[in-house]
């Protein structure tokens, strides 16, 4: 008899959630339903006009599309370089950008590059669900700490050093500020303590910086953009995308600053696991820094800051629990208090939503497998008009729930 095949143990990790409801909310809609989804963190508006007409243009001229080198063109990366001088006033080396398939593809080839298997890397609970994921399929131990509202649902040096007394030395940190699912933030005092204590002990910082420029800071304020963790240590790795600020989801197409020490590793499995980031949206994206696109990226952040205060504005209505600060991205992270009484968690009371309302919300259990069985994620990305229906249907479904 043939031995049977099997699934590997490191891919026995749980399926993110947000895809599944995306698919429900797509056969809902293609059978006739009207539904507003606050579920996926993507801009509704689509890439500047200045990259779709790039990419006009290119696939109109016929070009043969061949590979690019595996960390990205060098008009690509020299541009990129040329954001952190605009945004944060530091000079980056083009030779220290990689391009990468989406932040996603970058976490991968830097998880690779700086942690063994057996590694100990430290994430704020609740956080983005696929952190901990990839860890795991890559044989790290991702190790939790729970933030709470004590500290912003962001990690300290205290937290850390709590997490190694009970688990053991600690091989990394990955951070992200704003956060998803809570959009906090750190200031530059609590991330260069952060900074601190990664290189006291010997952990790698990885600071996941997807949401700059998604921020909603008092005017005058400093740092309006976040805080880049490289004006700060450049031992540091840093991760960000085209996906959120430029709403370029689908290009598929994110960057990460490498210190010098993982480049030729990173270099090297980028060739082998990838060959390169796509060719078309690589040329396409230089132009996601002209003036113009700039501008249209903040039109459509101010149009997120709209449905963020229409959404602050309602939450009495909805009478639910606490919500988490929201000083960036485009997300209210909150527990759901009352509304929850008839359901077994959030999970059940997400679906309830969408089959009986039509609106789609995340439950928090993707995010915090240990306390978000009481709370839901909204994505403010679909503009104040869906916001607001969604909170006028809601407020029906739970008022019809309470007879």
């Amino acid at each position: 008899m043939a031995k049977p095949l099997t699934v590997a143990d490191r891919a026995k990790v749980p399926p993110f959630q947000v895809m599944d409801i995306l698919a429900r909310v797509g056969e809902l809609r293609a059978a006739g339903r009207d539904v507003v989804s606050l579920c996926a963190g993507e801009p509704s508006g689509g890439a500047p006009s200045g990259v779709s007409a790039a990419a006009a243009r290119l696939h109109a001229a016929r070009s043969p599309l061949t590979y690019t080198p595996a960390l990205g063109t060098a008009e690509l990366r020299a541009a990129i370089a040329g954001h952190y001088r605009r945004w944060y006033g530091i000079e980056v080396p083009a030779a220290n950008v990689a391009v990468t398939g989406g932040a996603s593809g970058a976490f991968v080839l830097l998880f690779l590059s700086a942690f063994n298997p057996g590694d100990r890397v430290a994430l704020a609970r609740p956080g983005y669900p696929a952190y901990r994921n990839i860890l795991r399929a890559l044989g790290i131990e991702a190790v939790e700490i729970d933030c709470g509202p004590a500290t912003r649902y962001q990690p300290t040096p205290d937290l850390l050093d709590a997490a190694e007394r009970e688990h053991g030395p600690l091989s990394g940190l990955v951070l992200a500020s704003p956060a998803n699912p809570t959009g906090t933030m750190v200031t530059r005092t609590e991330l260069s303590a952060l900074a601190d204590w990664c290189a006291e002990h010997g952990a790698r910082l990885v600071s996941d910086e997807i949401y700059h420029g998604i921020t909603y800071p008092e005017p005058g304020a400093a740092d309006p953009a976040g805080v880049c963790a490289w004006e700060l240590d450049r031992n540091t790795v840093v991760v960000s995308s085209f996906s959120k600020y430029w709403g370029m989801t689908g290009w598929r197409l994110g960057w990460a600053l490498v210190p010098d020490d993982l480049l030729a590793a990173v270099d090297a499995l980028a060739g082998n696991v990838a060959l390169c980031p796509p060719a078309p949206a690589q040329f396409a994206a230089t132009e996601a820094f002209s003036e113009q696109s700039y501008a249209e990226a903040e039109q459509a952040v101010a149009g997120f800051a709209d449905a963020r205060v229409a959404l602050l504005d309602a939450l009495p209505r909805l009478g639910w629990g606490d919500a988490a600060p929201a000083d960036g991205a485009f997300y209210l992270y909150a527990d759901l208090g009352p509304a929850l009484e008839g359901f077994a968690d959030s999970t059940v009371y997400c679906a309830a939503l969408l089959e009986s309302a039509g609106v789609a919300l995340v439950p928090g259990a993707d995010f915090d497998a240990a306390g978000g069985r009481r709370t839901v994620r909204l994505s403010l990305a679909a503009g104040r008009a869906a916001v607001e229906e969604a909170v006028e249907r809601i407020v029906r479904f739970q008022a019809a729930r309470r007879g």
